[in-house]
Formats: C-alpha cells, structure tokens, sequence
C-alpha cells in the first residue's frame, strides 16, 4: 500500500506539473503541445509515434500500480521510489527554467530562446531525463512485461525525437550558439572539457 501512495504522489505531481504548466500558457496565448504539429516526414512520423507512448505509459503505470504486484525486493522498489523522484525534480526544475521557452514538440513558429543556464548547463534534455527518470523508477517499483515494453518504447521515442527532430531544429534556428552548447553541454547529463 506504502509504494501505492507513493507511486500515486509522483504521478500526481509529474503529471500536475505538466499540464499546470500547459494551461498557464495557454492562458498567455502560448499553444505548448507542438507534437506532430507543421512537421511532415520522418520528424511527424516521430512525434506522433512518441506522443502515443508517452500517451500509453501513464494508462499502464495507473495499472500497474492498481495491480501492486511486488516483483522486486522491498529494497529494489525503494530505490525505484527514489529514482522516481528524482525524475519529478528533474523535470519539474526543467520546465520552471525554460519558462516560457518550453514547448512539447518543437514549434516552427513560436520565437523561443535558447535555455542554457541552471539545469540545462549540466543537461541539454533534463526534461527527457526527467520522463526516463520517472519511468525507470515506476518499473522498479510495479515491474512487469508490459510497463517495461512502454516505458522502454517512450524512452527510444524520446531519443529519436531530440535526436531527429529537436537537435536538428535548434542547430538550424540558433547556428553556431546551439554547437557551441552542444559541444560544452551532453545530452543527457555532464559537462564536456
């Protein structure tokens, strides 16, 4: 039951955080949901393929967690709750820097900045690093074939997304300041010399 309460708080404050954050855009005229939307091609192919896992993990975590089956060690599911809340900080730290810069999908028509300060100099994709966070610790605390399938497949999603769609349209709408950023700042965690 303790892992219940647990895995349902992390749910609500993720989940809180994202959708607080897109109805407090909208409310500046900031249409936030990008995904799939002016793209065409690979780029379209991508996001919506990631939107519908993204779309998917949430149905199956609830589930899961209904289901609490233990899988795993008490320890196991401990260090899960504890991944797993990281992954809420991460994330949440991510969209309060980027303000209102933060899109999900990227915008061919919306003027944003280039976010390089606070989290974003130790990570280029701390919110991606947020989601995978929260996914790795939910498998560890409700484990099963399927919650790994999703949870895995939104992941890749979310690397072929920053890798085909995001880096591409910050290299071409930023230039030489994204590869000066790229190259100081990894991926996903860590600074390069």
């Amino acid at each position: 039951m303790v892992f219940q309460i647990v895995a349902a708080t992390i749910l609500l404050v993720f989940y809180g955080c994202y959708f607080i954050k897109m109805i407090s855009q909208r409310q500046k005229g900031i249409q936030t949901d990008q995904i799939g939307k002016g793209k065409v091609g690979y780029a379209k192919y991508i996001e919506i393929i990631m939107k519908i896992a993204t779309y998917m993990v949430p149905v199956v975590e609830v589930v899961s967690i209904v289901r609490n089956k233990d899988f795993f060690s008490v320890p196991v599911r401990v260090l899960g709750a504890a991944i797993a809340v990281i992954g809420v900080g991460v994330f949440i730290i991510s969209v309060l820097t980027m303000q209102d810069s933060w899109r999900a999908g990227v915008s061919n028509t919306d003027q944003t900045e280039l976010v390089t300060k606070g989290i974003y100099q130790i990570s280029r994709n701390p919110a991606f690093l947020g989601f995978d966070l929260m996914y790795i610790g939910m498998a560890l605390m409700f484990f099963n074939g399927l919650l790994l399938i999703v949870s895995v497949w939104a992941m890749v999603m979310f690397h072929l997304q920053i890798r085909f769609v995001e880096e591409v349209f910050l290299l071409e709408t930023f230039g030489e300041a994204y590869l000066n950023y790229k190259n100081k700042v990894c991926r996903y965690i860590g600074r390069r010399r």
